[in-house]
């Protein structure tokens, strides 16, 4: 077992919020290959056109059923589930995120410039503290 060290001991600060996700199969146009702890993808929002708005640094950190870091790196995550979402640039959390991420927004990770999951925000974690702490 290869184990995946979570990102709130590596970054020390909260994640910014949580999501509800589904995966898409290869039919759908989502990976050929299963995903695992650690996929770096990025997330656009529902609505926006990537050409124009680009896409944005927004890691997902997959969770169990129990709502617990999946920490395995070689078993493949859920197709569905819940994941904590971690913004890496805080001038783009300050300026962009923290007016855009509210319960309920549907965005969409994404591998360069095609979906590969769906996501739903369920709940607002540590967005608004960090956009005032993190510099």
């Amino acid at each position: 077992m290869e184990l995946w060290t979570p990102y709130e001991t590596i970054r020390k600060h909260p994640p910014d919020f949580r999501i509800q996700y589904r995966l898409f199969s290869q039919s759908e146009g989502g990976r050929k290959n299963p995903v695992f702890q650690g996929l770096r993808c990025d997330f656009s929002y529902d609505g926006d056109d990537i050409k124009e708005t680009g896409m944005f640094a927004i890691h997902p950190e997959f969770e169990d059923e129990f709502g617990e870091i999946i920490l395995d790196r070689t078993v493949p995550v859920p197709r569905q589930g819940t994941a904590t979402m971690w913004i890496l640039f805080p001038e783009m959390r300050r300026l962009v995120h923290v007016n855009r991420i509210k319960i309920g927004v549907i965005g969409y990770l994404m591998e360069g410039p095609r979906r590969i999951g769906q996501a739903e925000v369920i709940e607002i974690l540590g967005l608004h503290q960090n956009a005032e702490l993190l510099r």
